[in-house]
């Protein structure tokens, strides 16, 4: 698994199940727009502390931004 590109999957997937464009979405973390545009793109490793800004911001239980939906789950 690829664990930047499950969190980058899955940021983009609740940011726009919530309607929020990136721009958006960057005020309501406090990050800049860039980076949150780096993440989803998967060109940024991301620090703890902002993955809490992201999921609080999504209104996600944390662990959710790092489960891949394409995993096994007979495993």
């Amino acid at each position: 698994m690829d664990i930047i590109k499950v969190f980058a999957n899955n940021v983009k997937k609740y940011r726009t199940l919530k309607g929020l464009s990136q721009e958006a979405f960057a005020e309501k973390t406090g990050l800049h727009r860039t980076y949150i545009s780096a993440v989803e793109r998967e060109k940024r490793s991301i620090a703890l502390d902002n993955v809490q800004k992201i999921a609080d911001a999504l209104e996600v239980d944390t662990y959710l931004l790092f489960l891949d939906p394409n995993a096994d789950k007979n495993i």
